[in-house]
């Protein structure tokens, strides 16, 4: 089965929130904005699949948290686990991939906003430090 058809699954850790999305998803991404490390404790890595695809078994848990003017965050009111990030009319989902149940055969390629990187570590794993707007490189196509 290629990436594109398979089907993930993932979930909270406490499993108030359980999900599957279907491929294909792109690969992780280090994110170190302020948001990302305030919600997380650490930077995130995160995945990216098309919000169309995503289905919930269990969403009791699920809240969402306006976290700026044009995004929003997904997470369990239960346990607290970062689950998404989601731009408001945006066909696309991101997922912190440490909810996906593995193996995934996922990889990281790379890392953005790393002028606000933690100071406590360093970016040094030899991956490309990329803008933000270079993300569109990586959208897997539908």
């Amino acid at each position: 089965m290629s990436k594109s058809e398979k089907r993930y699954s993932g979930s909270c850790l406490c499993g108030a929130v359980a999900y599957e999305i279907d491929g294909p998803l792109r690969s992780v991404v280090g994110c170190h904005c302020v948001q990302c490390r305030k919600t997380s404790g650490h930077y995130v890595a995160a995945t990216q699949g098309f919000w169309d695809r995503l289905r919930f078994s269990n969403d009791a848990g699920l809240s969402w948290y306006r976290s700026s003017e044009t995004a929003g965050r997904g997470f369990c009111k239960t346990c607290g686990s970062s689950l998404f990030w989601r731009r408001h009319d945006n066909e696309m989902v991101s997922i912190c991939a440490g909810t996906l149940d593995g193996p995934t055969g996922l990889e990281m390629t790379c890392h953005i906003h790393e002028a606000t990187a933690g100071d406590y570590y360093t970016l040094d794993d030899g991956l490309p430090h990329i803008d933000q707007s270079e993300l569109a490189n990586f959208v897997p196509e539908k």
